[in-house]
């Protein structure tokens, strides 16, 4: 865990260890978002398709949908 400060722009600086250890240099890319009082940052995808396929499974295992349908007649 690092300590950083807010400068007067508003900006931070990632602290080297969590750069190296996201493997992010300039220009890259991150998203930020806040939860329950807590800043989260992690590194933006190429592409977010590829990010989210097959994280339905996880919601609806196995042969959920067959059996949702089947119930439907």
């Amino acid at each position: 865990m690092s300590t950083v400060t807010l400068s007067s722009k508003n900006q931070i600086v990632v602290p080297k260890e969590a750069r190296e250890r996201l493997s992010i240099g300039p220009g890259d890319r991150l998203l930020i978002s806040v939860k329950a009082g807590e800043v989260i940052v992690v590194t933006r995808p190429e592409e977010f398709c590829g990010e989210l396929y097959g994280s339905g499974k996880k919601v609806f295992p196995g042969n959920h949908v067959k059996k949702e349908r089947k119930s439907w007649k």
